[in-house]
């Protein structure tokens, strides 16, 4: 009898050996014969390589190819396939996907910021050279969410792609909220605990949660990416009093992301919002993830999961590993690159209701004046408070019926030019879901 032919493994090589690198690491060596049933095909790293041959990483490396110059791992005839997770939108991390695609290799990657600002050129080189490029660890960490929306919910017309992707700043936000401390102070203490980073602007910056949604964006709505195109604002403004007003009304503020295709173009934003507090998003906690994807027939499908850290990750990077190993294919994002759209930017967005907390001179006829401008302006109030005063200052808030920015912006504006407008008004969207 002749033996049943054994099918050839899809040798990886990995570039970068950081916590995600190690965490796949360990993936292969202790599950190598589930991976190989299920892929159909072993899967083995051949090569690997880091800034530092010395560090401990907690994983036998001693079997590897190594290589001090990851984009010599593209180059190796004994790879096939390359897991970039350096990070970085250019320098090495980009050198390395590009020359791996170019010599052949697929690659897969959990590179947001390198998604959001060359994706369009890589899927472009990806298709030129026949290979694949996967990316299911960039955006949300351990939800599947590109599986979902590339394959699952194909059929569907979608309509909206809203979330929390930035573990860090959902983070803080409950936090302030629970506690009553303030924001500086949570984010030391999330510095500290390793939720933050040193710098951590990109995260509560909103930079980070706006490179997944410009990736997300493009695979929901069929468009090129569009990073630049993000309506970008963090939670450094967000203050005690609006998360405790907020709740009182029964909502909870968190650092959204949306996107939806309206009638003059593609809007994009990643913005604190209020969003109600019985809604799954509004009762999401810590650092956890939740991507809401609506569309014409699945109606609202909500996800939820840890956003980042080895384990999480590196599931995601393998279930890309495992489906090229599988002989699965698609285009980057979804559709071949010459049929993605280059859609227009919404000039001013869609309507919604708002948030507003003023800080009033305590002097009669001050109220009726500033609801009198906003009427002016067509803004329709849904409901009005004052709370308690502080000295000659009258704490107003109000939420508003929908209504679009541009008309908001303009009411405001005459408010703020007001003597009795003692500081800047805060207005904060509602996104209901």
């Amino acid at each position: 009898m002749t033996a049943p032919h054994s099918p050839a493994p899809l040798r990886i090589a990995i570039a970068g050996l950081g916590t995600v690198g190690a965490g796949i690491v360990k993936i292969v060596q202790k599950h190598g014969d589930m991976l190989a049933a299920r892929a159909g095909r072993p899967i083995v790293i051949t090569a690997i390589s880091a800034r530092s041959r010395s560090k401990n990483r907690g994983v036998k490396l001693d079997g590897y190819a190594w290589e001090d110059d990851p984009i010599a791992l593209a180059r190796r005839p004994d790879v096939d396939l390359v897991v970039e997770v350096m990070g970085g939108e250019d320098g090495p991390a980009k050198a390395c996907v590009e020359n791996s695609l170019k010599f052949g290799k697929h690659v897969v990657t959990a590179n947001k910021a390198l998604l959001a600002k060359h994706g369009n050129m890589l899927a472009a080189l990806a298709e030129d050279c026949a290979v694949s490029l996967r990316y299911e660890a960039a955006i949300a960490g351990g939800i599947p969410i590109i599986k979902s929306l590339g394959e699952g919910l194909a059929g569907n017309d979608i309509t909206r792609v809203m979330g929390v992707m930035n573990g860090t700043c959902n983070y803080i936000l409950t936090v302030m909220e629970a506690t009553g401390a303030d924001y500086a102070d949570v984010l030391a203490a999330a510095q500290a605990k390793g939720y933050a980073e040193a710098d951590p602007e990109t995260d509560v910056g909103g930079y980070d949660a706006a490179h997944k949604l410009a990736v997300l964006a493009a695979l929901a709505f069929g468009t090129k990416v569009d990073y630049s195109g993000v309506t970008i604002e963090g939670i450094e403004r967000i203050s005690l009093p609006d998360i405790h007003n907020a709740r009182d009304m029964g909502y909870r503020i968190k650092l959204l992301g949306v996107a939806r295709m309206n009638a003059d173009g593609l809007e994009q934003r990643m913005q604190p919002c209020l969003v109600p507090a019985n809604s799954p998003l509004g009762q999401l906690e810590g650092v956890t993830n939740m991507v809401v994807v609506e569309g014409d027939f699945i109606g609202q499908i909500v996800a939820s999961g840890p956003g980042a850290g080895e384990g999480p990750t590196a599931s995601a990077i393998m279930g890309d590993i495992v489906d090229i190993a599988r002989g699965l294919t698609m285009p980057t994002f979804g559709i071949p690159v010459g049929e993605l759209a280059g859609a227009p930017r919404s000039a001013s967005g869609s309507d919604a209701e708002y948030y507003l907390r003023f800080a009033l001179l305590d002097a009669p006829m001050v109220l009726s004046r500033v609801t009198g401008i906003l009427g002016t302006h067509g803004v329709s109030i849904d409901r009005c408070r004052q709370y308690d005063h502080d000295g000659d200052t009258a704490p107003l808030l109000i939420v508003t019926h929908t209504t679009p920015r541009a008309v908001l912006d303009a009411a405001l504006a005459e408010i703020s030019a007001l003597e009795a407008c003692l500081a800047a008004p805060v207005a904060i969207r509602i996104e209901n879901v």
